[in-house]
């Protein structure tokens, strides 16, 4: 369980987060949505430990991890954007990761169901956006950590690795770990998502079912109900 209560966090005159506070259940996929600046990255790195909150609590199981690290160990990060160094070679990588966490991984059987072994000897400044991607993915999941947070983890992916990656991702739900995943993409968030957190001006303005949230807004699917939610007039 992840536990967020009344987080504030401000930059210069900015208030990004104003009170957030919400559940996050384990065994589930919630999706953490939201237009440019409304707050959902601040709260991410809030959960990574790379932001501080201006006041507010997060306790991941019953504890507090504001000022700690060690519980990021059980925590699976893929970011947006992987900044590799270029000149490593992607086994390089791999191994470097792995070594820094110590846990055993699952990297190969991910190597093999990405078709990442002929990239394995090139540099990762000579590989392709979606190649680089899919190195992301094998870094990200290759753990078997409880709390999964994936940031747009489909940018760049042909057609079959997305749909590797949706299998994945509902794999690792079955097997009860808890997945949090930004998208803009929202046919995505539709077809995986358990829940939806909707954070809107720094304030959490939805929670629930992508099928309430249609219900309350009166669309049928999501890209139309999240349209609405942002016309001008209805913020």
């Amino acid at each position: 369980m992840i536990e967020i209560r009344d987080i504030y966090k401000r930059f210069g005159k900015v208030e990004v987060l104003q009170g957030v506070s919400v559940d996050i259940e384990p065994g589930h996929i919630f999706a953490i949505l939201g237009p440019n600046g409304s707050g959902k990255t601040t709260l991410i790195k809030i959960l990574l430990g790379m932001v501080i909150p201006d006041r507010g609590t997060v306790r991941i199981n019953g504890h507090d991890i504001l000022g700690q690290w060690k519980y990021r160990e059980n925590i699976d990060y893929m970011p947006q954007i992987a900044d590799f160094p270029a000149n490593l070679l992607v086994k390089e990588i791999i191994a470097m990761i792995r070594d820094l966490r110590r846990t055993p991984s699952d990297h190969e059987a991910l190597i093999e169901r990405f078709e990442l072994r002929p990239f394995l000897n090139k540099k990762i400044a000579h590989l392709s956006g979606g190649t680089r991607q899919k190195v992301n993915i094998v870094l990200a999941l290759m753990f078997d950590s409880d709390i999964i947070i994936l940031d747009e983890p489909t940018t760049g992916l042909d057609p079959v690795s997305l749909i590797r990656i949706k299998e994945i991702i509902r794999e690792k739900r079955r097997a009860g770990k808890t997945i949090l995943i930004t998208s803009h993409i929202m046919s995505l968030v539709e077809e995986l998502a358990d829940q939806v957190v909707f954070i809107l001006d720094g304030k959490i303005y939805f929670k629930g079912t992508v099928e309430s949230l249609k219900t309350q807004t009166g669309e049928s699917d999501l890209e139309h109900a999240i349209a609405k939610i942002l016309a001008p007039g209805n913020r």
